[in-house]
This record gives structure tokens, sequence and C-alpha cells, in this order.
């Protein structure tokens, strides 16, 4: 960086000796400009309290590209870059650079000393200029009903005359102090010496002469004095009166920039009042806008946070929430094809007990209660729902009809759904066996993730606990069960048998409920009645001739919150799918066998 002028260094040699103000600085500083063109070296001008630029030393003829006044500047060395400095003006910010650290110095110090130098009645102002001229001509616009002469001056500076006035008051006390303590001394001096020529020529001049103060009366009635008066000017060269003066103006100064003082700050204070309650109400706006910009990003946070648990407070809407779990399960559908599609299934012969052992209950703890369940289900599943206005239809699709009855409890779905379907080929023996066969579970269920069998009651009843897939966003569910199969025999001759299995929850202390999972609570059924066909002729009865008619039910209690509209949403679709599976599966399985009733 060339300097054309003096470099500053923040001494009294960068101050003119005749006007007392800093002597101009110029040179070369970079200046960033953009992101496109970066720092760019221009010439810089710092003269009277204004730092201007310019884009070269030849171009000053044509005017400044910009300035600043540095009265109200701030100057911030970089924090990292030892060349680099930034001076800001509200919001307008430039960036400069200086050829090396020294240089950045110069510039700096030399700033700070013009925006010093900047303020109205500074302190080197009146230090560069004689105290009676300065303070006379500022007394005379000082006075106690006006302050318009302070109009567009801050308090910083009207403090800074303060501590300039209080300097040059300390120093005319101490003038005036000198002065009066010299004149006490001569006065002492003058009383002792004349008490004592007076006591000695009394006895001498005892008519012709009397004291009268600091006179003797002579014999002609002349008057003569004795001592002559002290002279202030000859106390060191004190100016009595011109120091009087100049006191009087440099109080009547302080007063009157004591009134203004305390008038800025009553208006600063005002002023203040209203900032802080614009900042309070822009900090409220501030704290809603965070709070919804935080509501939106976790809206759309990964999946599986746990902002995104089901629950009542779970933030996913019932749109968001059904449009997950139709996605889980048309994944789950697409996985059960390609299985089915590159399995190849193995004959397999589950030895099936003799009739006679379904028609027990048997002796277990539990067989009261299977008792009791299925009587309810021969009494109430497998009545008619025509009578019922509370079941409603919601699919039909063939010989399968759907019904649900929507109930809620503690905002929970607990809908019971019943389903009737009729099926060819199959018996009722045959499609409770599958359904109850836990050995068999895994190839039609596509819906559990593991099971295995807690206990056995009986040949008839065994318990199972099985954790089905998760379908996000909603929790884990795990089922402990007693699922029984029993053969029901017609009191009339003319009406077939049935067949049922029931699965209804049971607690027991080898399957407690864990934090993994959330327990759910099943009352299901699967209730059969086989129906034949007399064939044509002498014709054995073959698969043709017989029709089984199903009735499903199930209560389920899900043990945790799910939008209500996406349970029954899902309930619709989900129902109508298993029973196509299950019994296409039953087909498959006993297509070419021997009838099993």
């Amino acid at each position: 960086m060339s300097e054309k002028s003096s470099n500053s260094s923040g001494s009294d040699e960068d101050v003119d000796p005749e006007s007392g103000q800093p002597v101009e600085l110029g040179g070369v500083l970079s200046k960033w400009t953009n992101y496109i063109h970066g720092w760019q070296d221009r010439w810089v001008v710092l003269k009277n309290n204004t730092l201007s630029y310019y884009k070269s030393e030849d171009e000053r003829e044509y005017g400044c590209r910009g300035s600043l006044c540095l009265s109200k500047a701030i100057i911030t060395p970089h924090e990292f870059d030892e060349c680099r400095f930034d001076i800001s003006v509200n919001d307008s910010v430039w960036y400069l650079r200086a050829e090396d650290p020294e240089h950045r110095h110069q510039w700096i110090d030399s700033i700070e000393l013009h925006k010093a130098e900047s303020g109205y009645g500074s302190e080197s102002s009146l230090r560069h200029h004689g105290s009676m001229l300065s303070l006379t001509s500022a007394a005379s616009g000082f006075s106690a009903t006006s302050t318009s002469s302070f109009k567009g001056h801050s308090l910083p500076e009207k403090l800074a005359e303060m501590e300039t006035f209080r300097d040059i008051l300390c120093r005319q006390v101490d003038t005036l102090q000198k002065y009066f303590d010299g004149c006490a001394d001569g006065i002492s001096k003058d009383e002792f010496q004349r008490d004592r020529v007076v006591e000695e020529d009394e006895d001498d001049f005892p008519s012709s002469t009397r004291p009268d103060g600091d006179c003797l009366y002579n014999n002609n009635g002349s008057k003569e004095k004795l001592f002559p008066p002290a002279n202030p000017k000859g106390m060191n060269g004190i100016d009595f009166k011109g120091e009087a003066i100049t006191f009087k103006a440099t109080t009547a100064g302080i007063l009157s920039t004591l009134s203004h003082c305390i008038e800025l700050m009553v208006k600063r204070e005002d002023s203040w009042q209203k900032r802080l309650d614009k900042e309070l109400e822009k900090r409220r706006r501030v704290e809603d806008a965070y709070k919804s910009a935080l509501s939106e990003l976790k809206k759309k946070s990964h999946y599986g946070g746990p902002d995104y648990e089901e629950g009542p407070n779970s933030l996913i809407n019932e749109d968001e929430f059904f449009d997950a779990v139709e996605a889980a399960l048309d994944r789950q559908d697409k996985i059960e094809e390609q299985c089915q599609s590159d399995k190849v299934r193995k004959p397999r012969l589950t030895p099936v007990p003799p009739g006679d052992t379904y028609s027990t209950i048997g002796t277990h703890r539990f067989a009261e209660q299977v008792e009791e369940v299925v009587q309810n289900h021969m009494t109430y599943s497998l009545q008619d729902m025509g009578g019922d206005a509370n079941w409603q239809l919601v699919v039909e699709e063939g010989e399968m009809k759907v019904y649900r009855r929507e109930v809620e409890e503690n905002g929970i779905v607990l809908d019971p759904l019943k389903a009737t379907h009729a099926v060819k080929g199959v018996t009722g023996h045959e499609l409770c066996h599958y359904f109850w066969d836990t050995d068999v579970r895994n190839d039609w269920e596509t819906t559990i993730e593991n099971f295995n069998v807690v206990e056995t009651l009986s040949d008839n009843a065994v318990i199972v606990y099985q954790t089905h897939k998760r379908v996000w966003p909603a929790s884990q569910r795990d089922v402990l069960y007693l699922s029984a199969i029993r053969k029901i025999l017609a009191t009339n001759e003319s009406d077939p048998d049935t067949w049922l299995v029931c699965n209804f929850s049971v607690d027991h202390d080898n399957a407690q409920p864990t934090n993994r999972c959330v327990r759910a609570k099943i009352n299901v059924a699967m209730i059969c009645q086989t129906l034949v066909s007399p064939p044509e002729g002498n014709k054995e009865i073959s698969r043709d001739n017989i029709l089984c008619k199903i009735t499903y039910v199930a209560n389920v209690n899900p043990g945790g919150w799910a939008p209500a509209s996406v349970l029954r949403a899902v309930a619709k679709r989900e129902y109508p799918k298993f029973l196509k599976r299950f019994t296409g599966y039953v087909q498959e399985k006993t297509s070419g066998k021997p009838i099993l009733f």
C-alpha cells in the first residue's frame, strides 16, 4: 500500500498543530466488492471524519464511489486475517485489507483518532484553544433555560464534554486556591508588621499621630499608608478577574450540560422502552416461527423416529398414517406373491386324531373357560345379521360378505367383524384342522413374524405366543392366546355337524408382556358346517358334491391407539384377503385327497 500522506499512529504527531485536527491520510487498500470480483484495490482517503474510496488515485477528480461518516462507525479487526479490518455504520459494512499488519494498525489508529476528534466539544478541541476564548464563547450559549445548542449531539458526546469541563474546572479551582492562599499569607504578614510598628512608635508619637487602619495622620493632617496593599498580579502573575469569569463560564457550562444530559436520558429511557417492547414482540414472533418450523421439521424427519410412533399425540395425520399402512401392506402382498411363485410345496400329511377327540373339552385348568367361549360363539356368532341393525355390510364379493359393527372404548377401535363365506370341495373338519394346526401356520399366514407353542393343554387345545410383522407407523403387536378345536354334534339328524376353532387371549407366566411389542387381545372363531349334495345314481360322493359354509368372527383389541378410519379401512381390506388366501390354501392341500368329514 502506497501512502500519500503521513501514516497515522494515534499520537499527537498525527494532529495538525495549526488546526488541531488529525491530518489527512490516503493510500491503497483492498476492498471486498462481491463474490464475482472478490478483493479489488481502491484508493482510500481519510479526511474530516469521513472515509472515502475511489477506483484509483488518478480518478479522484471524478468523485468518490462511496463514503462513510466515522462518528458512529464501528471498526473491527479481523480475528484471523492480520491484514483485514471491517468498518460498519448501521447496515453498511466495508471489508478492507491492508498490505501488512503494520499498515492495518496505522489505518485503524488513524480512523479511531478521526472518530474521537469528530465530537462537538471534545477534550482535544478545547485543549487546542485558549480556555478564556472557548469557555467565554461557550458560556454565551449556555443557559439554564435553553439547550437548543446541544440538539443533534448524543449522550456520549455530552458526557465527554463533562469530563473536559471537570478537568478545566479542577485546574481553575487550583489556580484560585493558590491566589487566595497568597492573599491570606500577605494579609497576615501586613497585620503582624503593622501591630509591631505601632507598638514601637506609640511612645515616641503619643499626641501627633494616631493609628487608623493602614494610615497614620501627621501633624499637618495628611494621611500616609504604612504598608502598600498586596498586588494580585504580583502573586504568581494570576489574573483573578479573568479566572473568575472563566470559572463562572465553566460552571454554567457544566450546569447546562447536566440539564441536557438529564433530558437525553429521559428521552433515551422512553426510546429504549419502546425498543424493548419491539424486541419482545419480535422475540415472540421468532419463537412462534421456531415452534412452527420445528413442528414441520419433525413431520419431515426420517421414518421410525420417536415422534412418528402411534398414539393420540402422534405427529402423523390420518392420511399419512393410512398411506404408510397401505404401502407396508402392499409390500407384504408382493413378498407373499414372490414366495408363492418361488416355493415348491411338498405334500405334508398331518396325522388327524380320531373325531371323538375333538368332541371332548378335557380336564386342563382352562377347560371351563374354553366351554364358555365355545357356547357363546355357538349362540351368538351363528345368528343371522339381517335382524340386527348394528351390523353394517362393508364388503360383498361373490359368496363372501363382511360385516362390521362400530365400537370404540377410550378412543380405541374395537369393531367386531363377522364374515360369511361358502367354499366348494372342502369340509368343515378340513378347514378347522388347517386353521388350528400350528405345523402349517406359516404356510398360509403371512402377517406373523414368529410364533411358538407355550404349552400343550390337550390333544385339542394349545397356548400359542406369536408376534406380528410391524406395519409402520403402527407399533409391533404380539398375542398370547389359547387355541382349541371342537366338533359340535348336531341335535337334529337333518342338520350338519359343526366344527369350530376358537382363539382367545389368556395370561401365562412364560410369556409376559414386554416393552418391545404392544400386547393385543383377541377373541376369534372359525365356525364351519359341511353341506353334501347327493351324487347322481350310485356314484360316490366327490369333492364336487361338498360345500362348506364358513362363519368367521373376530373381536380384536389392538392394545394401542391408531386412527379409527385407518383401522377400519385396513380391516375392510385385509379380512377378505385373509379368507381368500386361507380357503385357497386348504383347497390346494386337500385336492385329490380323501375327504375328511
